[in-house]
């Protein structure tokens, strides 16, 4: 049987039977004791857990008896952030989840063709929390709605849950590269090469766009201690909140997409990725299915939806690439455009190069921070001539914004990044100038220095190509340095602890 996965503002009423289906399915995962692997806190724990979080936030008690060492080490603390395998093992865990909730829904009497949700904040009039999650009622008014949780704060933490349009894009999509690099370039549509990788320091670009942004937007953080985030903002709490599973859904829809893109986007072949980390002898995923037994999976296992027995009802493209588009405004021909486009999106080169850097650190506290790029000379002439080429059909340089080693204590902050703007000019007057928007998902392990990254902290990846093209075709690249502006989406307290630890640019080219 081939399961369909419909929107879930599409599917005839705030609480149409998919979703009253999937609210019972959450009830009676809830029931069930943590040590239980079909229950959900082992699910949500199989994401991430910090147990000390978890008992802050009332998920987790003293008495609560705990799961075999055997299954702690097969099944806990499992999820694959800045990796390659963001996407396959999210793919994962996500059928897998879906599949326990398909068995109650079941054995309740519900269809046996059941499809988790997705919601597809980006449609127009979808942004907001879908309704049954955003009240503590069932559809009767009676309490006890398990799809709504008070630890969901919303973009601005004060309980209006919904995703800002302004502050996510599916600029990823057009990335023709599924793996990208780690040394300041583009970090790929899917990410860097990894091992087996719970919170890697650079996350590929539709991890960070949107899928980070959605998480901290949707979870923001108690407004009485900005410290704890709502369940959405942290990835060791993120799967607590059933929300969580709609927007993975779509993650995982947005993926189906970018390889559908005529012509279509490739997957990895490297023999690492197919085969996972179980390949170089680390950890294997595996995930508890509802018959009792472990599923054990590989990336190469989820890169086709043919044989995974599910779809969407929508597949249209979200952002389709132009391949060679960007040629024509620095001279090519529209005969050489049209060619190009005929053959498809060209891999990037891998070349990169640092193009400069600014001073020191840099702390992120009350509202907006500045600082200054200093830029090489000599790596600047490349990028402009990389455009001059542009005119015989060879693709310029991209050029990227680094913000590294960022650290800090609050998931739940976001902050949006200009490049150029005039000296006292309003944010808002410039969006040409904004290089994107960034949230924090993940900064609190990353910045632990008993963690896996020994508090060096999260590097995010803005490409700035666009602003530099208008630059110079403006005549206004032949600067010395480029301002930076960090502009957060709500005042960052001081006790949140957020730096920067460098503001880098590079080039990105063959």
């Amino acid at each position: 049987m081939q399961y369909t996965r419909g929107n879930v503002w599409e599917l005839g009423g705030d609480w149409a039977d998919p979703i009253l289906w999937y609210a019972r399915g959450v009830a009676a995962m809830k029931a069930r004791k943590l040590a239980e692997p079909t229950s959900w806190r082992f699910y949500g724990a199989i994401h991430g857990i910090d147990p000390g979080l978890w008992q802050q936030l009332g998920y987790l008690s003293l008495s609560d008896p705990m799961p075999s060492n055997a299954d702690v080490q097969r099944f806990w603390k499992q999820c694959q952030h800045g990796s390659w395998y963001f996407l396959p093992w999210h793919r994962g865990y996500v059928l897998a989840f879906e599949a326990n909730i398909r068995a109650i829904v079941t054995k309740l009497g519900g269809p046996a063709d059941w499809a988790l949700p997705y919601w597809n904040y980006f449609k127009p009039n979808q942004y907001p929390l879908p309704p049954a999650f955003a009240s503590p009622n069932w559809p009767d008014g009676q309490g006890d709605n398990p799809l709504f949780v008070q630890q969901r704060y919303g973009p601005q933490s004060d309980g209006n849950v919904y995703v800002p349009v302004d502050q996510i894009n599916l600029d990823a999509m057009t990335d023709p590269d599924f793996t990208g690099v780690a040394s300041g370039g583009s970090p790929g549509f899917g990410g860097v090469d990894t091992g087996f990788e719970h919170g890697g320091p650079v996350h590929g670009g539709i991890e960070s766009q949107p899928h980070d942004n959605v998480h901290g937007l949707v979870g923001g953080g108690d407004p009485d201690n900005p410290q704890l985030p709502g369940l959405m903002s942290d990835p060791d709490t993120a799967g607590l909140d059933p929300i969580f599973w709609l927007h993975h859904a779509n993650i995982d829809r947005l993926w189906e997409v970018w390889q559908q893109n005529p012509p279509a986007n490739v997957d990895p072949t490297d023999p690492n990725w197919i085969n996972g980390p179980g390949n170089i002898g680390e950890r294997v995923f595996s995930m508890p299915m509802p018959n009792g037994n472990p599923w054990d999976y590989i990336p190469g296992d989820m890169a086709d939806l043919g044989k995974l027995d599910y779809t969407y009802d929508d597949l249209s493209p979200a952002a389709p690439a132009q391949p060679g588009q960007r040629l024509l405004q620095f001279g090519a021909s529209p005969e050489v455009v049209k060619a190009i486009q005929g053959a498809g999106a060209v891999p990037s080169g891998k070349n990169v190069e640092l193009m400069g850097a600014n001073q020191g650190s840099l702390r992120i506290s009350g509202g907006e921070a500045g600082t200054s790029v200093q830029l090489d000379t000599g790596v600047r002439r490349k990028v402009t001539a990389s455009f001059a080429a542009a005119a015989e059909a060879t693709e310029p340089d991209r050029v990227f914004l680094n913000l590294e080693n960022v650290r800090g204590l609050a998931d739940s902050t976001a902050f949006q990044v200009y490049v150029g703007l005039p000296q006292g000019a309003n944010p808002a007057d410039h969006p040409e100038l904004r290089a994107g928007s960034v949230a924090l998902f993940g900064v609190r392990k990353a910045s632990l220095t008993d963690d896996e990254h020994a508090g060096k902290g999260l590097t995010f990846v803005l490409e700035i190509t666009k602003i530099v093209d208008a630059l110079h075709l403006g005549n206004a690249f032949d600067v010395g340095a480029l301002d930076v502006r960090i502009v957060p989406v709500r005042p960052v307290p001081e006790n949140a602890q957020i730096t920067i630890g460098r503001v880098s640019i590079f080039r990105q080219g063959r």
